[in-house]
């Protein structure tokens, strides 16, 4: 069997128990309603699903009754609407998917390498850290896509250059802020890079800010307000990229982290926090605007930085990382990358001098 063909992928699957003891199912059900809520239409997400219209109904009909709540009804005009109950279901999947993600990936990756190992001995693999983000993961299905290994670690901007510095990877992710926050973001990473050892991999331009529920319903207005004693704020994890960031904007502004509720939260990805506020279990976070428009949330922009691939500059022309830069600067890559809320992928591929 082609080494390339194998293709490790775990997902989380979570069901209910009802007063027996008794295991509920979901996968079905959640993939119907995640169909219906981007289509509004039974028939349609029915087709989606690859069911009849009769079983779909059927299904919905069978969890409403285990449930004692309907999951959807219909509103004139506008086709078949989500309940509650529905609702919340979607985002507890999306949670669980959210939060669990970055651990399984890296979990899926290894055992993938392990499988590798078996098959192909000499096989040559990419060694990748950087956060678990919605360009890094462009990237990846475009190298899978070339039928390049990866053995990827989902890891923050400081672990990444850190393993970098220690050989432990071939290219590190990292991001720095463009305007008056770049040089001491930069500073913060420099203890692990030198540019006269390692070359930056531009990827793309993203948009940082704060995400507030549908409608800012807490009127939000900027960074200044996330010290008001009625916001309840979720954090990123400590070492990301993305908190080092939020520790400069509040620096510069003389507000004590301290005085934020939920400062000391740590979520391990934009889709993490971003599904807390959805949820209502907090009011406002702080992330790219992909994860904020995912979870039909408001986004307030903040600040644009640049997201980067290091690597050993003598690599640079090694078949492995020739290949990363083709994938970088291919139109596939550029087009999936502009594709993506508030992301830029023009200069993908190019390299920079960020220090």
């Amino acid at each position: 069997m082609d080494l390339h063909m194998l293709k490790v992928d775990i997902r989380p699957d979570w069901f209910l128990r009802d007063a027996h003891g008794t295991p509920i199912p979901l996968p079905a059900l959640l993939a119907l309603l995640g169909a219906l809520s981007r289509t509004g239409s039974i028939a349609t997400a029915a087709t989606e699903c690859g069911m009849s219209y009769r079983h779909a109904w059927g299904l919905l009909r069978q969890f409403g009754d285990r449930f004692g709540a309907q999951l959807v009804h219909k509103v004139r005009g506008r086709g078949t609407q989500l309940s509650p109950l529905a609702d919340k279901l979607i985002w507890a999947d999306r949670r669980i998917s959210a939060r669990l993600s970055p651990l399984l990936d890296s979990l899926a990756s290894e055992l993938q390498q392990e499988l590798a190992r078996v098959l192909a001995a000499d096989a040559q693999v990419l060694r990748l850290s950087a956060s678990h983000g919605f360009a890094v993961a462009a990237l990846v299905a475009q190298l899978n896509g070339q039928g390049i290994a990866l053995d990827i670690k989902y890891r923050g901007s400081t672990e990444a250059v850190a393993a970098l510095a220690h050989g432990e990877c071939d290219l590190a992710g990292f991001h720095l802020p463009l305007g008056q926050f770049e040089a001491a973001a930069a500073a913060a990473h420099r203890q692990w890079l030198d540019p006269l050892r390692h070359a930056f991999l531009h990827l793309a331009v993203r948009q940082q800010g704060l995400f507030v529920a549908r409608g800012n319903p807490k009127r939000v207005r900027g960074i200044d307000d996330l010290v008001r004693p009625d916001l309840r704020f979720v954090n990123r994890q400590r070492g990301s990229g993305t908190r080092m960031l939020l520790e400069l904007l509040l620096a510069e502004r003389g507000l004590d982290p301290a005085s934020i509720a939920g400062f000391d939260s740590a979520e391990f990805t934009h889709a993490a926090v971003a599904a807390y506020v959805a949820s209502g279990m907090a009011d406002v976070s702080f992330g790219v605007e992909t994860a904020a428009r995912r979870f039909d949330l408001d986004f307030i922009p903040v600040c644009r930085e640049r997201y980067f691939l290091a690597c050993e500059r003598g690599a640079l022309n090694t078949p492995l990382l020739a290949a990363v830069r083709k994938a970088l600067a291919s139109s596939a890559l550029r087009a999936a990358l502009d594709a993506l809320p508030g992301y830029d992928g023009s200069a993908s591929g190019t390299l920079e001098a960020p220090f």
